[in-house]
């Protein structure tokens, strides 16, 4: 959601300051067209940040003695972590 709402930004601000040739008193739209661009640029790099956070894998090893042999045997077990559902 966060990836979309800052291209969004962008391309509203984008548009407000190469396209929009208004002259508004009072209110200055390359500003607004400029901030609305670097709002849209950091919504959408902490979007992909939030993103990448959540499919991080967690690896996890457990040393053990097998009583059978009487050896260590160590297990390597890796998940990957992936909330889509969003529970």
């Amino acid at each position: 959601m966060s990836i979309g709402t800052g291209i969004v930004l962008f391309v509203i601000g984008a548009i407000l300051t190469f396209a929009v040739n208004v002259e508004v008193e009072a209110v200055n739209l390359d500003l607004i067209g400029y901030i609305l661009m670097g709002a849209g640029v950091v919504v959408f790099l902490i979007g992909l940040i939030l993103m990448l956070r959540r499919r991080q894998s967690e690896s996890v090893s457990r040393t053990e003695i097998d009583p059978a042999t009487n050896q260590r045997v160590t297990r390597q077990r890796t998940s990957t972590t992936d909330d889509t559902t969003g529970l």
